[in-house]
């Protein structure tokens, strides 16, 4: 009888509540690529500092290559700095009410267009000038660490586009907005490192 009360006991023990999250599964998944990608750019511009050094004594960039444009990038990145802060902005209007976030989210999307946007027409004005991937190792770095950025630019432009339908639809979450904009955190703040170490 004692044996089957305690039975009885166990049987109506409550499940246990399932515990809060401190960190999103998308968000830890995205940090931990966001990690393996640093490691990717901290590999390309090591290889590219060690040849840039090699040829201290001699022209950089090199005799016949044109110079990288410097003040019109500046303006591109001071429009991908605004656009993170805009993000930021977008977040905050989103934990009080989402639909709040609907124009700071869109006007983010447009910077992050017009940075690459303006980053393509570079491209095309420098091929013209006779800068390729095979002109030089100067021109062969350049359009790999700054296609690698511009390439990771126009994917967390694509998601975050994603996440303005989601808002507009009234289906986006937190952690989905929280997941994207960590990726783009990524690309904006690794962009000023990638153009003191190319461009400067």
């Amino acid at each position: 009888m004692a044996a089957g009360s305690m039975t009885m006991d166990v049987e109506r023990r409550p499940e246990p509540e399932p515990r809060r999250k401190l960190v999103p599964d998308g968000v830890i998944g995205m940090v931990t690529f966001i990690f393996t990608e640093l490691m990717f750019f901290s590999g390309l511009i090591s290889a590219h500092t060690v040849v840039r050094s090699q040829v201290e004594s001699q022209m950089w960039p090199p005799f016949g290559q044109p110079r990288l444009p410097v003040e019109e990038t500046a303006v591109n990145t001071t429009a991908l700095l605004v656009s993170g802060v805009v993000l930021l902005l977008a977040w905050f209007a989103f934990k009080r009410e989402p639909q709040r976030a609907k124009i700071p989210l869109l006007i983010s999307i447009g910077l992050g267009a017009f940075f690459v946007l303006f980053q393509g027409a570079e491209w095309v004005a420098l091929l013209g000038e006779g800068l390729t991937m095979t002109s030089s190792t100067y021109g062969a770095f350049f359009y790999l660490i700054i296609g690698a950025h511009g390439l990771h630019a126009l994917g967390a432009l694509i998601a975050l586009t994603w996440a303005f339908v989601r808002l507009d639809k009234g289906r986006l979450t937190s952690s989905e907005l929280a997941t994207i904009a960590a990726f783009w955190y990524f690309v904006v703040l690794v962009w000023p490192v990638l153009y003191w170490r190319v461009y400067l």
